[in-house]
């Protein structure tokens, strides 16, 4: 492996994900095992134009592989996407001798560092971290599975106080651009509909979804919305409009929010950050830049950082064709 970098930087950037913590621990261990200098560089890259460094060794990371969150923190910086804020993050770099970066974030993310790298040379990989799962180049973004694990938790619930009372409630969950977590949790926890950006259902089929679950007997049903459904504006219009058509149904709404975002990460979303972090250090040592490393057919691999930025993930197909057979 080539001895040329000596330090490199790491930083999370866009909104926090489980398994963040572990993909931190893994390029510092990764780096003290290549004998390579690591700095933390907090609160992203409003922290890199600020300067705002601290050296990390392998014992500065103990005790975070389970942690939700991100003890380097993050922030969205307007100020980087300046030609004058990437200059201030460029000469701050020089100064604390970083010369190469791993950037845990998503595409957003991505971006910058791709910019950066561009104007500047300076090598970067990124790694994937979002609960959405909408990142090209990879089956598994960190934080995606952990998501799922709490959704499902939590639809379990929320089933427990449907069927007490004979309610129909719409869970509304995060994926603004991509269904992936709602159809996967709607599956997992057996709803009766699932309402993702992808696929429109359409009101009317939603209603004689609804009328097909009450003649068959249910007496409380469960339907999983991404928020970036484009059936109704919001899941509150979906409910309005379910109760004046459906009268006979006592309809609740439960939006998840930031709780998706939280908690310790799973074992697998553990193990992906272990072998995304060691990856992406091994990459930077071999002289490779502008890359995501990501998980494909469950072997690590690399995609240029434009593809992983400009690529679009595809709903799973089978699974769409899955919930259709289980909703029934």
């Amino acid at each position: 492996m080539s001895k040329r970098i000596k330090k490199i930087g790491v930083l999370t950037s866009g909104g926090d994900a489980p398994g963040m913590n572990a993909a931190i621990r893994s390029v510092v261990r990764a780096c003290a095992y290549y004998n390579v200098d690591c700095m933390g560089i907090y609160r992203g890259y409003q922290g890199m134009i600020e300067g705002d460094f601290k050296e990390m060794g392998a014992r500065s990371v103990h005790n975070i592989v389970n942690k939700g969150g991100t003890i380097l923190k993050s922030a969205r910086s307007k100020e980087f996407m300046t030609i004058e804020g990437r200059a201030k993050a460029f000469e701050k770099l020089k100064e604390a001798n970083i010369e190469a970066l791993v950037v845990i974030g998503g595409d957003g993310s991505f971006t910058g560092a791709e910019i950066f790298n561009r104007e500047y040379k300076i090598p970067v990989i990124g790694i994937p971290g979002t609960i959405d799962n909408d990142i090209f180049g990879t089956s598994h973004t960190l934080g995606y599975d952990t998501a799922l694990n709490t959704v499902v938790e939590v639809i379990d619930k929320i089933r427990d106080t449907a069927s007490s009372h004979n309610r129909l409630f719409f869970v509304e969950v995060m994926g603004r651009d991509a269904g992936h977590i709602a159809l996967n949790t709607g599956i997992g926890a057996g709803a009766e509909e699932i309402l993702i950006p992808e696929e429109d259902l359409g009101l009317e089929r939603l209603l004689e979804s609804l009328r097909r679950s009450k003649l068959s007997g249910k007496s409380s049903s469960i339907v999983v919305v991404a928020e970036g459904d484009k059936i109704g504006k919001n899941v509150f219009e979906l409910r309005d409009y379910v109760e004046q058509n459906l009268p006979e149904y006592d309809v609740r709404v439960s939006v998840l929010g930031h709780m998706q975002r939280g908690g310790s990460p799973s074992c697998f979303d553990r193990v992906l950050a272990s072998r995304l972090g060691v990856k992406a250090v091994e990459s930077l040592l071999e002289g490779k830049s502008n890359y995501m490393v990501g998980l494909l057919n469950d072997k690590v691999s690399l995609t240029p950082l434009e593809q992983a930025i400009k690529g679009h993930t595809e709903i799973d197909m089978e699974l769409l064709r899955v919930s259709d057979i289980m909703t029934t």
